[in-house]
């Protein structure tokens, strides 16, 4: 593989097997373990490949024809079998808790659209920026797009965002201006596209002095094992990467250059990482999943031998002695059974009975499940006694100050992430040539909307008392979620 464009930053055939070692056998069994404990994929089990196997009776080993992915948490005595005689596989319960929970934080973060507004000096390029940021974001897949980020984020603990310009850009900035700026900008906009690259697929080199700096970016579009020979069979895996720097953009395929794309801007690298809560002196963030897996774990075990316990003792079983036919006929109301036998008995036991340590010890696991991951059921529209009485909109807040707080802090790593990915789209229209936009006038703003849900009289209120501030008009209606088109609505 000649990776003569990226000398300048020490990557060599070498260096790129090492980061595609490490990444294969360390970081990618990490994040599919982070992976399945969120998803919780059902698999066909017994022997089954396919879900169309199933049987009137379901896999061959019996009973329920599907496993869960959090059993591999479970010990051996939840998982095996009651009895090797009668091949019945004991209980299972498993109960998502991680799932539920990064959805309600995702709801908090991105449950609805995030408003990003330039901050150029000019007022009418400021409009054009404001335009042109929200035709990208859209046409890359909006809100749908940030939820992905934020999904990923969340499960993994980091994601990236890739801005990728395509060849029209720069024939656009090129071709005569026959258009308004505006329009111009518009039209270019088409040709940048905003992806989410899920770090199982992204391999990261980081700079020797500065561990918050990436010199360049692997991307591997095909999971295979690297093999740089060209005489292959033809059903050999074939391994595809692009690697990213600053100067170079190329692509191979089984160690063969197949291509290559312009730069969006030279000396900016078109890939941002975004720490979902940010760690000190570590590349990757903190998932919101790694510290819940030991309570996810400890939760469907007790929930199984708590099933396993119900199964045995919620019916009532008999024991006859000295009575001749009593297993052949129906035990109920009305059943009479008669013997000769003087030292004849019928002993019941069985039944439902209280276990109040099982009880508590259940509840405090869910305890530390809202304190850990701080979403308590209440987030999800759970209500339980132990709230209190929400008469307002403060008792709700500070009933959810754990993941308000958590969301605010999360704000501040993806909404830079955000900020950054932006200010490469700016500078690749201002290389290309359609748009001047000087480095200054490249930042945004980012209006977060309220996760909970507010009282229209107050949103009022709030916005007449700005409006006697100073705030402009358009400014205000914004922030209520209006736009210039809507009936009755002026700036």
């Amino acid at each position: 593989m000649q990776l003569d464009a990226f000398k300048n930053i020490g990557l060599d055939q070498p260096k790129l097997n090492a980061l595609l070692t490490e990444h294969t056998k360390t970081t990618q069994p990490r994040l599919e373990r982070l992976w399945s404990y969120y998803r919780n994929e059902m698999t066909p089990a017994g022997g089954l490949t396919r879900w169309a196997a199933w049987g009137p009776s379901g896999g061959s080993e019996g009973g329920r024809a599907y496993r869960l992915a959090q059993e591999a948490g479970l010990p051996p005595r939840c998982t095996g079998l009651t009895d090797d005689r009668a091949g019945n596989r004991r209980e299972v319960v498993i109960e998502n808790d991680i799932g539920w929970r990064v959805q309600s934080m995702i709801d908090f973060l991105l449950g609805k659209p995030v408003r990003i507004e330039s901050t150029a000096r000019d007022a009418a390029l400021r409009d054009i920026i404001t335009r042109v940021l929200d035709r990208v974001w859209e046409r890359s897949g909006g809100i749908a797009l940030l939820q992905d980020m934020a999904l990923l984020g969340h499960v993994y603990g980091y994601v990236d965002l890739l801005a990728r310009v395509g060849d029209g850009l720069a024939k656009r900035g090129a071709a005569p201006a026959g258009k308004s700026n505006l329009d111009r900008a518009l039209d270019a906009a088409d040709d940048i596209r905003i992806e989410v690259i899920a770090p199982s697929r992204g391999v990261a080199m980081l700079n020797a002095g500065d561990y918050r700096e990436i010199d360049a970016y692997v991307l591997r579009l095909a999971d295979a094992a690297t093999n740089s020979s060209a005489a292959l069979p033809a059903d050999a895996p074939r391994e595809q990467l692009e690697i990213i720097s600053r100067d170079a953009w190329q692509m191979f395929e089984n160690g063969e250059l197949t291509g290559e794309r312009p730069m969006p801007a030279p000396g900016v690298l078109p890939v941002v990482h975004i720490q979902n809560i940010a760690q000190p002196f570590e590349y990757e963030g903190q998932s919101e999943v790694e510290p819940l897996i030991p309570l996810q774990d400890e939760l469907n075990t007790r929930l199984s031998d708590r099933a396993q316990r119900v199964t045995f003792q919620s019916f009532r079983m008999y024991l006859a002695k000295g009575i001749d036919g009593f297993d052949k006929g129906p035990v109920g109301p009305g059943a009479v059974w008669s013997t000769d036998n003087t030292d004849a008995s019928i002993t019941t036991f069985g039944g439902d009975a209280d276990s109040p340590s099982e009880t508590t010890h259940i509840r405090e696991i869910r305890d530390a499940f809202d304190k850990i991951s701080t979403v308590p059921p209440i987030a999800s529209g759970v209500v339980q006694a132990k709230i209190g009485n929400l008469s307002s909109a403060n008792a709700l807040r500070i009933t959810l100050m754990g993941v308000l707080s958590k969301t605010a802090r999360k704000q501040v790593t993806y909404g830079g992430g955000i900020s950054r990915v932006c200010h490469i789209v700016l500078a690749a229209l201002d290389h290309a040539g359609v748009l001047a936009i000087p480095a200054a006038d490249r930042g945004v703003r980012l209006t977060w909307p309220d996760p909970l849900p507010e009282d229209p009289r107050d949103q009022a209120a709030a916005a007449e008392a700005k409006v006697r501030l100073g705030v402009s008009l358009e400014r205000v209606r914004d922030e209520l979620g209006y736009e210039p088109t809507d009936s009755g609505v002026s700036g």
